[in-house]
């Protein structure tokens, strides 16, 4: 054949061949259209990534840094592409997808390459090929199902993130997301719980070894596979090295470091169960559930976690000296065959894990094995660190106080031997001593007393009582402090915010400030007798008496307050109006919707302990108002403080001078009293009286001004005490969570005002005195605390009284509402020498 034919058939070949290719490639064009237009539909909207936040770990810290609580469905932390270390985008755009940075989505090289690979080696495991972008839309929008289907809309999902967004932003979602082993989403996550670290603090080794785990979190894990995890590392540095990233002599440097896998160091956490709880539960009132378990929160509270602790012991030590005055309620539980290879050692750590022991963290249990004349065997007992046995001895000094407990918190007689109090087989609760103890609680050592032999210990029990207590800074209204009971394991219920209670006398403060609105003076004679009221429709007359019965006579409204009498107040109430009354416990927050009914004037309605520290708060500041605040600040993810509690403004705060040092920064406080400061400080300063002379009088021994008021209701079904300094306001609850008496001699001047001693003698240690400041007008004058008139010199009963100009006592009597002093009959002139008639009659003055 001719060359000229031969060349014409060639050429026609390559033209049908062309013709073919360029049919084929238009096909497959149309197919990858195609494709690309079936899959396109219904695919996640990407545009949803710009607002995407991965879910991280919300955190309480108390006021000095310490974490209080972690809140979180995933405990991942976030942290911005911008904060991270460039090495670290670095790594893992090395290790994961070398062409990242000029892709449109899709690595075709790298794709090209995994198919090839694929098809030569048809029996292995196929490559992957997909890219940072192609796993970010499979991780944020797809699943993770290995179908060609799922590959191709990952495919059109990369190009349109690749159109809509950065190159960092998609590395931040990357990184923050991916899962890297052990339970470890993101990066910083993994910096931690791998080398407890944070990212900046990571070495070039260390960073290379996360990067290649995504690849096979698994297969590469250094504690399991500690080979091939050095082989990927290696990998990563080398490929780092080949994209420029690091120069040969620092990849020699990595490749020759140990990874060392650290645990991650203990977190420092504040224990303050109720406190945190209740912080909780209002951020979840406040930003949902989405906002609070995975917005990452940083939630700054007012907790001091010294006067927590502080308030926590103070209240635990109350609740046990009540409960020990109330006797000995029996074992903690029983154990029926305690003999030798009965297998009672079974069932008794049965119980223990069934029933465990929310006490004190000395405190224990044991299984009483032997009663003998004075003492009785325990056993059960961990082995003593020396290799002593699980036996001890609870010698019988130990068990006088168990009493037998009787019906309304009466108590039997004294034990005569330990028979009266356990018997073989009872479970009970104990606690190692050394030597006899004394005091309330059992607890002091008598220092005069001979040693017990080793193993010695004596009888306790978990208190049926509780209570609760509120520490606030009465300028702000910061709560220092909140303990809701005995023990949160226990119970969950916080019986500072949850308990709804009638506060008793603790609530007369505010009866006074009404009758100082109305024209009362604190020496001011008021009738303490016999009075009645009929409220008509059938109902029967009421007729109130004081704590304890009897009558004083005619007293300074002072003295009314001091001694708590309940019949002063009621009469007083009854003279200037109840509504009165109801407006300003409307004004303090103790209650919203306080009926204006004479019983409500002695405290019978129903409140809450926070509240009620609230309102005492608001007297110890002169009426300014404040809400109880357990947070200080709340900060976002991006840290932009989305709330601030202090409500005064800081002048020069955060500000630095043009030279030399700033000035200090000056707080302003711009808040107007809601009430008039004048009958406010009257009613403080008669409230001196109560911690100096009257129902908590005990409490002068701190030696200091306190603004307190006791208070307990009817049947002493509930025992409170609230006291104010200008720094601190401390509220002290004590009941039973199901009403009930706490006992005939149980008042809030024995129970809860010992609860309040406990935690001042701590916290105003090495604190001088601060007083109350008197606000400007009124007058203080001296006078006879029991007559209200003026002091003579050197009278040793004159106290100083404040009153409002033009209100002084004179050298005639004290002056007032006309008709306070003649209530009953008779007039402030006719009570004889100093304007008081004496009575014979005493009463401790709480409500009854």
């Amino acid at each position: 054949m001719p060359t000229f034919a031969k060349t014409v058939i060639v050429l026609n070949l390559i033209k049908i061949g062309m013709a073919f290719a360029l049919a084929s490639m238009i096909v497959g064009l149309g197919i990858v259209a195609g494709l690309f237009w079936h899959f396109s539909h219904g695919l996640p909207d990407h545009k949803q990534l710009a607002d995407y936040q991965p879910a991280t770990v919300s955190r309480l810290y108390a006021s000095d840094g310490r974490l209080l609580a972690e809140y979180a469905k995933e405990k991942r932390v976030f942290v911005p592409v911008a904060a991270m270390p460039k090495r670290v985008l670095q790594a893992f755009v090395a290790a994961e997808d070398q062409r990242f940075f000029t892709h449109p989505g899709i690595d075709f090289i790298g794709l090209g390459r995994a198919v090839i690979a694929n098809l030569a080696n048809p029996g292995k495991r196929p490559e992957g090929a997909s890219g940072i972008t192609q796993q970010v839309a499979k991780n944020f929008l797809l699943n993770n199902q290995a179908t060609l289907a799922r590959k191709i809309r990952e495919a059109i999902l990369a190009f349109r993130i690749e159109e809509t967004y950065s190159k960092e932003r998609i590395l931040e979602l990357y990184l923050n997301e991916i899962y890297l082993g052990s339970g470890n989403y993101g990066v910083a996550t993994a910096a931690l719980n791998y080398f407890d670290a944070s990212l900046g603090q990571l070495t070039l080794s260390e960073i290379a070894y996360l990067a290649g785990l995504p690849k096979a979190p698994n297969r590469y894990n250094i504690v399991r596979n500690e080979k091939e995890a050095y082989a990927r590392r290696d990998y990563v540095l080398g490929r780092m090295r080949d994209d420029g990233y690091i120069s040969a002599e620092e990849e020699k440097a990595a490749r020759a470091e140990k990874l060392t896998v650290r645990k991650r160091s203990a977190t420092e956490v504040v224990q303050a169960d109720f406190f945190a709880e209740e912080v909780r539960r209002n951020l979840l009132a406040a930003y949902g559930e989405k906002g609070l378990y995975e917005s990452g929160l940083t939630v700054m509270t007012t907790l001091d976690p010294a006067i927590q602790g502080i308030a926590d012991q103070a209240l635990r030590e109350g609740l046990i000296a009540y409960d020990r005055r109330h006797g000995w309620r029996g074992p903690y539980a029983k154990i029926a065959d305690v003999k030798e290879g009965s297998g009672w050692e079974d069932e008794f750590a049965r119980l223990v894990q069934r029933r465990p022991l929310f006490g004190l963290p000395t405190w224990q249990l044991a299984v009483v094995t032997k009663v003998e004349a004075q003492s009785a065997t325990i056993a059960g007992l961990p082995p003593s660190p020396d290799g002593g046995g699980t036996e001890g001895t609870i010698p019988f000094a130990e068990m006088r106080w168990a009493r037998p407990t009787l019906p309304d918190q009466r108590v039997g007689g004294s034990p005569g031997r330990p028979a009266n109090v356990v018997s073989v087989g009872d479970v009970v609760v104990v606690e190692n001593v050394e030597k006899p103890t004394t005091g309330p609680l059992g607890t002091a050592y008598r220092p005069d007393a001979k040693p017990y032999p080793p193993k010695s210990y004596a009888l306790r029990q978990i208190p049926n009582v509780n209570g609760g207590v509120v520490v606030m800074d009465p300028q702000t209204g910061r709560v220092l402090a909140m303990s809701g009971g005995w023990s949160y394991g226990m119970s969950q219920f916080n019986r500072a915010v949850q308990a709804n209670r009638q506060p008793g006398s603790s609530f007369k403060p505010f009866v006074y400030l009404a009758a100082m609105d109305a024209g009362f003076t604190p020496s001011t004679i008021v009738e303490d007798a016999p009075f009645e009221y009929a409220p008509g429709y059938g109902q029967p007359v009421w007729r109130p008496s004081n704590y304890g019965g009897g009558f004083l006579g005619p007293l300074t409204v002072r003295n009314g307050l001091e001694k708590s009498r309940n019949l002063m107040t009621v009469r007083m109430a009854a003279q200037m109006g109840m509504k009165r009354v109801v407006q300003v416990a409307k004004e303090f927050g103790i209650m919203d919707n306080m009926g204006a009914y004479l019983p409500m004037a002695l405290g019978a309605g129903d409140t809450t302990l926070l509240r009620m520290t609230m309102g005492h708060a608001m007297l110890a500041n002169g009426a300014r108002e404040i809400t109880p605040s357990l947070v200080d600040r709340v900060q976002d993810r991006n840290g932009k403080t989305i709330y601030r509690h202090e409500p005064r403004e800081c002048i020069g705060c955060g500000e630095a001078s043009a030279g030399g040092r700033p000035p200090p920064p000056q707080i302003v406080d711009r808040r107007q009293p809601f009430h008039d400061p004048a009958s406010v400080y009257q009613v403080v300063n008669m409230m001196l009286g109560v911690t100096t002379r009257g129902t908590a009088g005990q409490l002068a021994v701190l030696g200091r001004p306190i603004a307190g008021k006791t208070g307990t209701t009817n049947d002493s079904r509930d025992n409170w005490f609230i006291g104010s300094t200008p720094d601190y306001t401390i509220g002290i609850y004590v009941g039973f969570d199901e009403p009930r008496t706490l006992g005939d001699q149980e008042t809030g001047g024995g129970t809860s005002a010992p609860v309040y001693e406990r935690i001042a003698r701590v916290i105003f240690k090495d604190k001088p005195p601060v007083p109350f400041r008197i606000p400007p007008g009124l007058r203080i004058v001296k006078v006879n605390h029991d007559s209200g008139l003026p002091a003579y010199p050197g009278d040793p009963n004159a106290i100083d009284e404040a009153f409002k100009p033009g209100t002084e006592p004179n050298e005639y009597g004290a002056q007032g509402p006309n008709t306070a002093g003649a209530a009953s009959g008779d007039s402030a002139d006719s009570m004889g020498a100093g304007g008081i008639r004496r009575s014979t009659l005493s009463g401790t003055g709480e409500t009854y």
